[in-house]
């Protein structure tokens, strides 16, 4: 400790600068369009369509293969036969229309920013987990950990999901037309999760923010997960999520439960203003 003022990242300078709150974001000028896209994105044509037998393609061929098509100005791709692979479709940081024809695997279209997925099977474990944005709907169920970490965007599985359904997740919308198992929304941060059908025990347990909707029965609740008031707004924004989710239309949100933090795990009060949001 004593040397700590002499010590090599003190000389480059690492210790100087005071992070404090949401001060460190950056946010862009709309004369500044090249950056709202990654570097190397590519430039894609919705209407050049394309397949993939994805029979005799390993994991990594297959993932190569649609970055190699999206390079070609590809801009729907059907994979079919996937076959319950594992990670497919992972890590596509650009505009695309996807379809998998098929069931995937664990840790399916995990990390993506930007592409709209249709999956006509099931998924596997962790599916969708750290999505930034884009749109992903699942026709069939889900498995554990659905839509872990995800920071925005929209992920709909219209049958039902496994346990811990957005664990840790920081922002957008999860929407399960169906049950879901324990612990949905374990530790959420921020975003909402709509669950219209019954949900298991210890729903949104240790969730620091947030918020869960759920149109069935609710087992039990989790540590400082606690009910509120639906309000008009609530309700407005559930029916018109809804419907843009072509899922559960018809379904009556005003009969819905309301969950959200009690805000007692954390101490909440000595946070900074800033930091002191509501749901989003």
């Amino acid at each position: 400790m004593a040397n700590l003022k002499n010590s090599k990242s003190q000389s480059m300078g690492l210790h100087k600068e005071v992070l404090t709150g949401r001060t460190q974001q950056v946010f862009f000028n709309p004369e500044e369009a090249e950056n709202f896209f990654y570097y190397g994105a590519y430039d894609v044509d919705f209407n050049k369509r394309t397949d993939i037998d994805a029979k005799n393609l390993t994991c990594a061929q297959l993932n190569d293969k649609l970055h190699a098509l999206m390079k070609e100005g590809y801009g729907t791709v059907v994979v079919k036969n996937p076959q319950g692979k594992h990670s497919l479709g992972v890590g596509i940081l650009n505009k695309l229309n996807l379809i998998f024809e098929g069931s995937l695997g664990y840790f399916g279209v995990g990390s993506i920013d930007g592409p709209v997925v249709r999956i006509t099977g099931r998924v596997g474990w962790s599916c969708a987990e750290n999505m930034m944005a884009g749109k992903v709907v699942i026709e069939k169920n889900a498995g554990s950990c659905f839509g872990a970490a995800i920071r925005g965007g929209d992920l709909i599985c219209k049958g039902s999901v496994g346990a811990r359904t957005g664990i840790d997740m920081k922002g957008g919308t999860i929407i399960v037309g169906g049950d879901a198992g324990a612990f949905t929304g374990f530790m959420m941060q921020r975003g909402r999760i709509i669950i219209l059908g019954d949900v298991g025990i210890n729903l949104g347990d240790s969730m620091y923010d947030g918020t869960i909707f759920v149109g069935g029965k609710i087992k039990s609740f989790g540590s400082d997960a606690i009910k509120a008031k639906l309000s008009s707004d609530d309700v407005f924004w559930l029916r018109r999520k809804l419907k843009v989710a072509e899922i559960g239309s018809d379904f009556d949100v005003t009969t819905m439960t309301k969950v959200v933090a009690g805000k007692k795990l954390w101490n909440y009060d000595a946070l900074e203003p800033s930091e002191k949001k509501g749901a989003i």
